[in-house]
């Protein structure tokens, strides 16, 4: 294990608002973040020490960056792992880019659930538009059609039922390889938050009951309702099994589904998750806080809550708007990320509430 000082440069991968709560986080512990990403106005690169504008293939200017830093991580997990290889020897990389490949593939990242001894939806592979009704036929209806790689918040994605036209779905989707997958019946939506240092501990949050609207998380509470909990433990097991089957280091965030039969494994997220912005007044030790002790080497810091609940509401574009009203109410945390057009679909901020 190797403990990185105080003074010492993390480069962070990505230029967004994860990327912009590691660095102030990082700050507080008197570290520097260098922030690497192709898009000049880079809501990360305006809280961090140093900021490289490149994109991700650009040797000259990737190599230059790993140098000047002394670990580097990511913000998101659709970074290209191909130029990773480029640096991998030349400075610490956590999480290990295997997460990446595992995460950016949808049908990798089901085996790999499977394979530690996850419960899936039911899923099958569409190469093209060919294979579209074969595989439906596998997972039955309703179903939804998700692009293999990329994809966030609903984006890549089409919900298809019994007699819909199959060649507009595909064409939605963006005719690229996705997999179809049946739909669970579950009554609830809840993620696993892990931290794993680099010697193998492993902690985890209170587990938030998760609600989405349009593809969006918009709500996030803990503790989460009875029927989550009863569920927990086993999410736990296999969300360890994940993390310590890749050596993984750093924050890790497992989505499930609550089912009648109990959790069914959704997605992985190698890094720090919209469903944790509440641990940072939520809990002892916020998600970003304990990211950056993991990947420096330093103790891993107490998850438990700091209130009796927590609530964490996303906001969605014009809501943002809203902030003055927000900020009457003295007990909300107010996070805005700093973008400048609140277009809809955009995650702009989140506003936290805690009750003792």
């Amino acid at each position: 294990m190797k403990t990185l000082p105080p003074g010492s440069t993390i480069g962070i991968l990505g230029g967004g608002q994860l990327g912009r709560m590691l660095s102030v986080a990082a700050a507080q512990l008197g570290y520097h973040c260098h922030i690497y990403a192709p898009e000049k106005d880079s809501v990360a690169a305006k809280v961090a020490a140093a900021f490289t504008c490149a994109e991700y293939y650009d040797s000259d200017a990737l190599i230059p960056f790993a140098e000047a830093c002394d670990v580097v991580s990511y913000e998101f997990e659709n970074v290209p792992v191909g130029p990773l290889g480029l640096i991998k020897d030349m400075v610490s990389l956590f999480p290990p880019a295997s997460a990446l490949n595992i995460a950016q593939d949808r049908v990798e990242e089901k085996n790999y659930a499977l394979a530690q001894g996850g419960v899936t939806a039911p899923f099958a592979i569409v190469n093209d538009r060919g294979d579209l009704e074969a595989a439906l036929d596998k997972t039955g209806y309703p179903a939804i059609i998700k692009t293999i790689r990329m994809g966030y918040d609903g984006k890549g994605q089409a919900r298809v039922k019994q007699g819909d036209n199959l060649s507009q779905h595909w064409h939605d989707t963006g005719r690229k390889p996705a997999i179809a997958e049946g739909f669970v019946s579950f009554s609830h939506e809840f993620s696993v938050l892990l931290v794993r240092g680099q010697d193998g501990e492993i902690r985890f949050w209170n587990t938030p009951h998760n609600v989405h609207e349009d593809g969006i998380l918009a709500v996030s509470t803990a503790p989460a309702p009875q029927i989550i909990l009863d569920q927990e433990d086993a999410a736990r097991a296999l969300a360890s099994k994940m993390a310590e089957a890749m050596d993984y280091v750093g924050v890790l965030t497992c989505e499930f589904f609550a089912s009648d039969d109990g959790p069914v494994f959704n997605e992985m997220a190698p890094r720090v998750h919209n469903s944790g912005h509440w641990t940072i007044e939520g809990a002892v030790t916020s998600q970003f806080e304990n990211h950056i002790r993991a990947i420096c080497g330093l103790p891993l810091g107490d998850t438990g809550l700091a209130a009796k609940s927590v609530e964490m509401h996303n906001l969605i574009g014009a809501q943002a708007d809203n902030w003055q009203e927000l900020l009457s109410d003295g007990a909300n945390h107010l996070h805005l990320y700093g973008k400048g057009e609140s277009r809809p679909g955009r995650k702009m901020g989140h506003v936290t509430k805690l009750y003792f």
